[in-house]
């Protein structure tokens, strides 16, 4: 039995855009539910990584056609030294697995420390102004497939 990579995958940012800070139109109906096809075509078990927690499977994966979706949780109790809050936690979670991480918030510290504690990690970095487009789940998907 193939086991899959993990998609650790953030909400806000990545699939709430937060535009480019001109008001405009609050909340879900920023979510673009062409994000559903997109994401159900990723060779991946999709994980949530976000703020919403379970809300997400409540609030988001129903306008996109998803499933209830694992929930990534962690104790965040350890020293950052400037790492993301999610970093070591999602590592730790992944075990040996590979696994991609898709938020609007990754740094090159976080790259770095991953790169020394896991074999096979992708950070994907998406802009926040406009969320995850067809050319990161191109770049996701070609990763996702190559492992």
């Amino acid at each position: 039995m193939t086991v899959l990579p993990l998609l650790f995958l953030d909400v806000d940012g990545p699939l709430l855009p937060f535009g480019d800070g001109v008001p405009g139109t609050p909340g879900l109906a920023r979510l673009d539910p062409l994000h559903g096809p997109w994401l159900k075509a990723l060779p991946c078990e999709l994980v949530w990584a976000t703020t919403w927690m379970d809300d997400a499977n409540e609030h988001i994966a129903p306008l996109l056609g998803l499933p209830r979706l694992p929930v990534a949780t962690w104790v965040d109790d350890e020293p950052r030294d400037g790492l993301h809050w999610k970093t070591r936690g999602l590592v730790e979670l992944a075990g040996t697995r590979p696994f991609a991480w898709v938020d609007d918030e990754i740094t090159g510290k976080d790259r770095a420390w991953v790169a020394e504690h896991h074999p096979n990690a992708l950070l994907h970095r998406v802009d926040p102004r406009h969320g995850l487009t067809d050319a990161d789940y191109l770049a996701l998907d070609a990763w996702l497939r190559a492992n």
